[in-house]
């Protein structure tokens, strides 16, 4: 990001140097390349805090891929005590009516647990499509912003060949096709 903030003050020097040249059009070019830099630096950081928020997604969705494990461990864990208590039941014995009602609540925890667990693995799907779509973004934002950085570097051109108008009016096209394709991150 201090790279990208360099480039950025490189590109705003290069138009102040070209403003004091006194050439109207060249104070034009240098406002262009001012806020084009604004509108790099605005869209870099929308890529930044989708790629956050998609890591960030990402994470939350293997935490909660853990809890819906342990919840499917515990479930099976009950139902393994379930069916010990129905075997004791089945064998007969004074305890036999005990085992029963052990085996009864083991299975009513199993469903609780059953519960919780198909729960945990909805989330995980969820945070996973989030996460997808968040990627989605970046790459889009990424395209957006390298449009807006190649429309300034071709916009400095024109202060380079000391007032040609085709690098400046190419550099508003790929400006705006770059602000055009950030907006479609968010479409």
């Amino acid at each position: 990001m201090e790279d990208e903030t360099q480039e950025h003050l490189e590109h705003a020097e290069h138009a102040e140097h070209a403003a004091h040249e006194g050439n109207p059009f060249l104070t034009t070019v240098s406002v262009t390349i001012a806020v084009l830099a604004v509108l790099a630096a605005t869209v870099g950081s929308f890529e930044s805090l989708e790629t956050a928020e998609a890591i960030n997604d990402k994470s939350e969705a293997a935490y909660l891929q853990n809890k819906a494990s342990d919840q499917w461990g515990f479930f099976q864990a009950k139902s393994i005590k379930k069916n010990s208590y129905q075997i004791a039941a089945a064998m007969g014995g004074p305890a036999a009516a005990q085992f029963q009602s052990s085996a009864k609540r083991n299975e009513a925890d199993e469903a609780e647990i059953q519960a919780k667990a198909t729960e945990f693995e909805k989330q995980v799907d969820e945070k996973l499509r989030d996460s997808e779509i968040r990627e989605h973004r970046h790459h889009v934002l990424t395209f957006g912003v390298t449009l807006l950085h190649i429309s300034i570097a071709v916009a400095t051109l024109s202060i380079v060949t000391r007032g040609k108008r085709w690098p400046w009016l190419t550099s508003l096209g790929l400006g705006a096709l770059g602000i055009i394709a950030a907006g479609f991150a968010y479409a």
